[in-house]
């Protein structure tokens, strides 16, 4: 059931990622690109707030929207969006954590409300700080790793070249369902994703 619109409450779109320049443009940090993606389509830039990590406020249809880089690293993630969370007054209906996601296939994109981790330790802290698995969760699906190579290996390697040919049309799908869900709420933004 989609929450009632208050545009006067923020929306607040976590992007979980590891935060050196080591992880960039790997599987893991997807989120961060969602983020970096939604950011600059709305022509905003990321600025350090209080430690918690590099924020963006950008409005979207008329709605505040704050998108943050948590500062620490994926499976600590959750004090950091808490703590955005409290600075921005967002409530927790209007979080959505983006976290890449092995059990979907490469680019394939899922949106939820709560539910459990499926083994991933970043929405797994998130919730264990929150209290609560009742937010928001975009998936970006990352697929599952060669045999022989390790799951903590795959994720931080960075994406393969032919994947590289594709990942602009995926982040902007993200950025795309994002909008959907913050103007027309989940279902609907839900929809456009099995149409699309």
């Amino acid at each position: 059931m989609d929450v009632e619109m208050r545009p006067e409450q923020p929306w607040l779109i976590a992007g979980l990622g590891n935060p050196t320049r080591w992880f960039a443009g790997t599987r893991h940090n997807a989120g961060f690109l969602v983020a970096d993606r939604l950011a600059e389509r709305h022509g905003a830039r990321f600025g350090v707030r209080s430690g918690h990590g590099p924020v963006a406020e950008v409005e979207i249809a008329g709605r505040r929207v704050v998108v943050v880089k948590p500062w620490w690293t994926v499976n600590r993630a959750g004090r950091p969006i808490a703590a955005t969370m409290r600075r921005h007054g967002v409530p927790r209906e209007r979080l959505v954590v983006v976290q890449d996601d092995l059990d979907f296939p490469y680019g394939v994109i899922r949106l939820k409300r709560g539910g459990g981790a499926g083994g991933h330790n970043g929405p797994r802290n998130v919730t264990q700080v929150l209290g609560t698995p009742d937010y928001i969760r975009l998936r970006f699906g990352v697929g599952r790793p060669p045999k022989g190579v390790k799951v903590d290996t795959f994720v931080v390697q960075k994406f393969t070249e032919a994947e590289r040919k594709t990942l602009p049309t995926h982040l902007n799908r993200c950025a795309d369902t994002i909008e959907a869900l913050i103007t027309a709420g989940l279902d609907k933004a839900q929809n456009g994703l099995h149409i699309g």
